[in-house]
């Protein structure tokens, strides 16, 4: 890796939110992606966080219960404020947290660009503001947003954004339709972390995780928290309905979850085709040797499993942007939504035993991908437009 100078590269900003872990995975990957490019003065910051410690905690408690309890509150939320306007009573409300701690930021680190991976704008807010009030803004600093679904919440769109970075062509044109110019946006594809990459599935790559190569893997992954529920029954009807099947179940930090799941089956006959991980840094080689995915539709586990041209099965999304973005999958034939383990075990055994349809699901995939790694193209174009020569490591002239 060539390093240059530090007090010659522009300073990036990288605000990212912990409600779920795509916010943050996709800020790391932006982050580790302008390293890679020369660049190493990226300041990474949790803007609730930091600006209100205790509501930001209070608030991810009842999203994540929400969530996880009340899934159809959280969808109607969801919905009614999906047509919402930055200049909307609550708009303005949302966007307004942590006003002060962005000037805060502004005078510490005096940052070339803002990159935003959760929707909460009190930067562009705070310009708009300054505006509105005829006071000049100290600095004009270029905001970027990096959209982390495949839907398009109006949360995501405000004037004070200079370019947006999406999943799809899908999205561009929607934020067309919302007044957006062509382009401001780049079809980029959500950014995954450092090293995501689609390993060739050796010999090596399959005893490594104790697997066969001469038979099917279905990779389960119920969220970095383990939250998607009938895993147990899932397991027990794939492994009696297919002999061959293997499971890799990647319980993430659930430990409960990985140590119940091991119990249940600890005298089961089809015991040694279950396979159970905990959280797997490198789940790239996994997807690698899988033949399907069986998972919660966030935007960055999609992103990777497009990334690594493995058909998803969606189990149970939630109303809101998970069930929007399986959805979009479905009707792009890289997916398939099941509501109950019956349902969703015929449809992958099916799947597996037709090589017609495994590879119809596979090209449909495939047909999603980005050319270039996201990451990657989201800190080159941000470099780009702050001067920055990311072949020579200087300020253009």
């Amino acid at each position: 890796m060539v390093r240059y100078n530090n007090s010659h590269q522009p300073k990036v900003l990288i605000l990212y939110a912990s409600y779920g872990e795509g916010h943050l995975q996709a800020a790391k990957a932006i982050r580790d992606a302008l390293e890679e490019q020369g660049n190493h003065r990226t300041v990474m910051v949790d803007l609730m966080a930091e600006s209100h410690p205790w509501l930001n905690e209070m608030t991810k408690r009842v999203y994540m219960k929400s969530y996880t309890h009340i899934p159809h509150l959280y969808g109607w939320v969801y919905g009614v404020t999906r047509p919402m306007k930055h200049n909307s009573l609550f708009g303005g409300f949302l966007h307004s947290f942590g006003r002060d701690k962005i000037r805060k930021l502004l005078q510490k680190e005096q940052p070339d660009a803002v990159i935003h991976t959760f929707p909460s704008f009190a930067l562009p807010a705070l310009h708009r503001r300054r505006l509105k009030k005829k006071v000049p803004p100290q600095t004009s600093i270029p905001a970027y947003t990096v959209i982390t679904d495949f839907d398009l919440h109006r949360r995501w769109v405000h004037p004070g954004i200079d370019r947006y970075f999406v999943a799809t062509d899908d999205l561009k044109q929607e934020l067309g339709t919302l007044g957006i110019r062509p382009e401001r946006v780049t079809v980029s594809g959500i950014p995954l972390g450092r090293g995501f990459c689609c390993p060739n599935p050796t010999t090596e790559l399959y005893a490594k995780y104790g697997l066969q190569p001469d038979k099917p893997v279905v990779l389960l992954m119920p969220g970095a928290q383990g939250v998607m529920p009938d895993c147990d029954e899932l397991c027990a009807l794939l492994l009696e309905r297919h002999r061959d099947v293997q499971i890799a179940l990647v319980c993430g930090r659930n430990s409960l979850l990985q140590a119940a799941i091991a119990s249940r089956f600890m005298q089961h006959e089809a015991a040694e085709r279950l396979h159970l991980f905990g959280y797997v840094e490198q789940i790239y080689e996994l997807m690698a040797l899988a033949t399907c995915l069986v998972s919660k539709p966030g935007g960055v586990t999609i992103a990777e499993a497009i990334s690594a041209g493995l058909p998803l099965f969606l189990y149970r999304p939630v109303p809101g942007q998970e069930k929007r973005n399986a959805r979009y999958l479905q009707d792009k034939g890289a997916a398939r939504i099941a509501s109950d383990p019956e349902e969703l075990a015929d449809a992958i055994i099916k799947l597996v035993n037709d090589p017609q349809q495994l590879q119809h699901s596979k090209l449909a995939v495939q047909l999603l991908q980005t050319e270039d790694a996201a990451a990657g193209t989201i800190a080159h174009h941000i470099l780009q437009e702050c001067g920055w020569n990311t072949k020579f490591g200087q300020r253009y002239s």
